[in-house]
């Protein structure tokens, strides 16, 4: 799979870059990107070899991520959605699925919409709301059963690849038991609302719009099968809720370096001392995020869900976001104020990468919970805010 899915991303990555910059300006979402994703097959990099995808490990998909990132950030992290949903629902092993209670018959529409994925369809994720951010508890979407399924009402923000995707997981809280969170596939068409609201500093082509439901679903639509597993997977597959994002900033701070270089060398500003320090850090500092992440990766293919792995992968998302800001800014800085100007790559690359840290989990959270870690708490738990 690697080679294949390696090779497909870095065959990708020029074209992405030769249209990111009109996408930005018009913060428009990149269609042809997703068509190219669609036709390398790439849509189905996560689902098992079984259903007819690619079988990719974590440490695969880290790889792919951050070739596509430098080619157009914004398209990686669309692609990272639709990834962290196919990941997460391929990697619920027959023991995991027996340990957690999903039925049969659950398990058979997971591997129909893995099947699916595999053909062509993609997904997006409908998590985060205005004032609870992506943190599961407190969600005021609900859901609840009824005769044709399961009904489901509230406004999502964020939704990267709002209008476009074919299906949505959605996070929702029962109306019957508040505290239990669970979530559904929710399939594109009547009963979802698309409100154009994303014109943000950067990452402006994800088409992060609002999305707004009230609509109902079958009853296998329900992931798992049980409700209230939203949470338990949270804290056993963290690494598609926080790493993931870490690959795609690494190949965004990466495009930043290959940016200032070609800038420089046009130039000829590469003959002065300052610059090339100022690309050596950048490529040292870079080089060492991409390591941290290469390593969460290892960790999480060989012990999901272990102590270790979960904090390489919470030092994943915090290096990676920190690093991003850090080196877009320093070698925009070497670039002089003619980088600065709007349609410059270096102009664009400058304020993708400063989404980095914003991301869930952000900078702050991911330092916090690395500090409670290392205090000897728990660090899922302990704290002011709930985690998720």
């Amino acid at each position: 799979m690697t080679v294949h899915a390696l090779e497909a991303a870095r065959r990708l990555a020029p074209r992405f870059a030769a249209r990111a910059a009109q996408h930005d300006r018009d913060g428009s979402f990149p269609v042809d990107d997703f068509r190219d994703l669609r036709e390398a097959g790439l849509f189905g990099l996560m689902v098992p070899r079984a259903l007819g995808g690619m079988g990719a490990t974590f440490a695969e998909y880290a790889a792919v991520a951050t070739e596509l990132a430098r080619g157009n950030g914004a398209t990686a992290l669309v692609f990272n959605m639709h990834a962290s949903v196919t990941g997460a629902l391929g990697a619920v092993t027959e023991e995991l699925a027996e340990a957690l209670g999903v039925p049969d018959e659950a398990l058979a529409a997971r591997d129909r919409l893995l099947t699916a994925a595999a053909e062509g369809s993609w997904y997006a994720v409908a998590m985060s709301e205005r004032g609870a951010g992506a943190r599961l508890s407190q969600l005021s979407t609900v859901y609840e059963a009824t005769d044709e399924g399961w009904h489901l009402k509230g406004s999502k923000t964020f939704c990267s690849g709002a209008g476009h995707a074919d299906g949505y997981l959605v996070a929702a809280r029962s109306v019957a038991d508040q505290s239990v969170v669970s979530q559904f596939l929710v399939p594109a068409g009547d009963g979802l609302t698309v409100e154009p609201t994303w014109d943000a500093l950067g990452m402006r082509a994800t088409s992060s719009h609002d999305l707004h439901l009230d609509v109902t679903v079958p009853t296998d639509r329900l992931l798992g099968g049980v409700e209230g597993l939203a949470l338990v997977v949270a804290q056993l597959m963290p690494h598609w809720l926080v790493a993931s994002y870490a690959a795609v900033y690494v190949g965004v701070a990466r495009a930043a370096i290959d940016a200032a270089v070609e800038h420089l060398n046009e130039r000829r500003l590469a003959g002065l001392p300052a610059v090339r320090a100022r690309l050596g850090r950048a490529d040292a500092a870079t080089a060492a995020a991409q390591l941290v992440v290469a390593e969460a990766a290892r960790r999480v293919d060989e012990l999901p869900g272990d102590e270790e792995t979960n904090r390489w992968v919470w030092r994943a998302k915090l290096l990676a976001g920190t690093t991003a800001a850090e080196v877009a800014a320093s070698v925009l800085e070497a670039a002089g104020t003619s980088a600065t100007r709007r349609g410059h790559p270096l102009e664009r690359l400058y304020r993708d990468a400063r989404c980095g840290s914003l991301h869930p989990a952000t900078s702050d959270v991911c330092a916090d919970w690395l500090g409670i870690a290392a205090l000897g708490g728990d660090p899922d738990r302990d704290g002011s805010a709930p985690r998720w």
